[in-house]
């Protein structure tokens, strides 16, 4: 008789309870997953992971994100953290920006941290080695009715100006700041012909109306930009204002006097807005129904060999909007030539529709997130989506089916860490980003890739256990006897890492380092998966304990 039967038909019983008992971790894989390992910053750490939840690197600061996270060529981590200041306070503020080499050790640290500027959400590291840093500085009431702001829209004692820097790392713990830009010098404004920045909103669609509020936002956090990211073949700044429901791009090819200017650059706009997209009321060339954005996250440029490269991807939350939900989106900005957008007749800028929308209609799987979040084109021509609200990571194939899901296990605010099982509903797992690397990312070279157990308390690796593995992967390794009674050998061409051992419920149970014979005696009879690490990649058998 087969003694396997008994426990694969157990199996196929049970295997639909199993996959749906995850609550955080790796929910759910499929083989069309892109091999790869998905960055994190939570609480006090960021996580590399693999797509079986586990752990492969982790570093920890003594702040918490402020907010993004970026791993660099060198296997460092470039962050911001949350620093306590109390001036200059809303979502997404920071004040520190760290860098780690991989083995954890604080390499620098540069606080941009005063009463009258603060880093906030982002920065992006740059090709040759600088940081652009998004901040926010202090404009008096003076100043921003000076401007040209009406004072009954002022509700607070000063208004914020969106500034990016870029810095210059020196040594562990300084700057020397080399470039910068700040929105209150491309500004227009029809309100008072005695102030400054006075013309014709609707003929300047490259400077900001200092009154258009997209609703009764009077607070000094009036724009409320959440992400910079770089574009490296136009040198440009894709920006992210998320009261204003508008996406920006601004020349970087600028001096500082120029970027403060409406000429000089590549583009021969100086500082001034050379596109704008998602709310053309902003600049009045059009009306609510027009707009398409509403409180979006990291717009950015979909990097050149991957599919729609050139194209800009982002998360568009949908705050604001009835029916509340979140979708992708893919535009492609219309171009004169490279860098020069077009505006048909000083019109909207376009496109008037996006190239591709992903919206998830399943009320089981509806990843709406009024606040965070992004989505990456991956190598393979899958997509990542992070709804940050949630702490939901998922990856979608070029057919829209989810491949992969993931839960954060970390509360950002404690760090408490949940137990499988463990209800979502109340748990503060909001996560800024994830960012999926693929195995060849020169940061990984000459690095410990061998996983770790994962982030979560009581880990169920049952979903990953159970994906199947590709003929080769049979080739190259195998186990016997199988069934066992008391020892299973492991045959492989590669040295073994390491392996673990999980029960049918997902519970490990057994691990070792770098061994070829395994002593199975003291397991109770039944079926168990058996986790193989070699050269960094992992393989997942089963056998039967006799």
């Amino acid at each position: 008789m087969n003694k396997k039967l008994p426990f694969l038909f157990l199996l196929l019983i049970i295997q639909p309870l199993l996959n749906a008992q995850n609550t955080f971790g790796t929910i759910s894989i499929d083989s069309a997953v892109m091999e790869g390992y998905t960055l994190i910053s939570v609480h006090q750490k960021s996580y590399l992971i693999n797509n079986c939840g586990e752990v492969i690197n982790e570093w920890t600061s003594n702040y918490l994100p402020g907010n993004a996270v970026y791993l660099l060529e060198d296997g460092s981590i470039l962050r911001t953290g949350r620093t306590n200041s109390s001036t200059i306070s809303f979502g997404g503020r920071g004040g520190v920006i760290e860098k780690y080499n991989w083995n954890g050790n604080l390499t620098w640290q540069f606080f941009y941290d005063t009463p009258q500027y603060r880093q906030h959400h982002d920065i992006y590291p740059m090709p040759n080695g600088n940081v652009l840093i998004l901040a926010a500085t202090v404009m008096s009431n003076a100043e921003a009715i000076l401007a040209g702001r009406n004072p009954a829209n002022l509700s607070q004692d000063v208004l914020f100006n969106e500034q990016i820097i870029e810095v210059e790392p020196i040594g562990a713990s300084n700057g020397n700041i080399v470039w910068e830009w700040n929105i209150k010098d491309h500004l227009v404004q029809d309100f008072d012909n005695t102030k400054d920045n006075f013309g014709t909103v609707d003929q300047n669609p490259n400077k900001l109306d200092i009154n258009f509020l997209n609703g009764t936002n009077t607070n000094a956090n009036w724009l409320h930009v959440n992400s910079i990211q770089y574009d490296d073949v136009l040198d440009q700044i894709v920006i992210s204002s998320r009261n204003l429901s508008e996406i920006w791009i601004i020349d970087h090819s600028t001096t500082t006097a120029e970027a403060a200017s409406n000429s000089g650059g590549t583009y021969g706009k100086g500082g001034d807005l050379l596109y704008r997209w998602g709310n053309p009321q902003a600049y009045r060339q059009g009306t609510e129904s027009d707009r398409v954005l509403y409180g979006q996250h990291t717009p950015q440029r979909i990097t050149q060999g991957l599919n729609n490269q050139g194209k800009i991807i982002l998360f568009n939350n949908g705050n604001g909007r009835t029916p509340l939900f979140s979708e992708v989106m893919i535009i492609n900005t219309p171009f004169d030539s490279p860098g020069f957008y077009s505006q048909p007749n000083n019109n909207a800028f376009g496109p008037t529709v996006p190239d591709y929308i992903y919206v998830d209609t399943e009320e089981i799987t509806n990843f709406y997130s009024p606040i965070l979040s992004n989505a990456q084109v991956l190598p393979n021509g899958n997509t990542l989506i992070c709804a940050g609200g949630k702490g939901i990571i998922f990856e979608i194939d070029s057919d829209e089916t989810i491949v992969w899901k993931y839960i954060v296990p970390v509360n950002n605010e404690t760090g408490d860490i949940a137990e499988q099982g463990q209800s979502t509903l109340a748990f503060q797992n909001q996560t800024f980003r994830a960012t999926k690397y693929a195995p060849d990312f020169p940061g990984f070279i000459g690095k410990d890739l061998t996983p770790g157990d994962p982030i979560e308390q009581n880990p169920n690796l049952t979903p990953c256990n159970n994906l199947s593995i590709n003929d080769n992967d049979i080739e190259s390794v195998s186990i016997f006897p199988n069934p066992a009674i008391n020892i299973i050998n492991i045959k492989s061409n590669s040295p073994i890492d390491k392996f673990v051992i999980y029960d049918i419920l997902g519970n490990q149970v057994m691990r070792s380092n770098g061994v070829e014979t395994v002593n199975v005696k003291d397991l109770n009879s039944g079926l168990y998966f058996i986790k193989l690490v070699l050269n960094n990649k992992s393989t997942t058998l089963k056998f039967i304990k006799s």
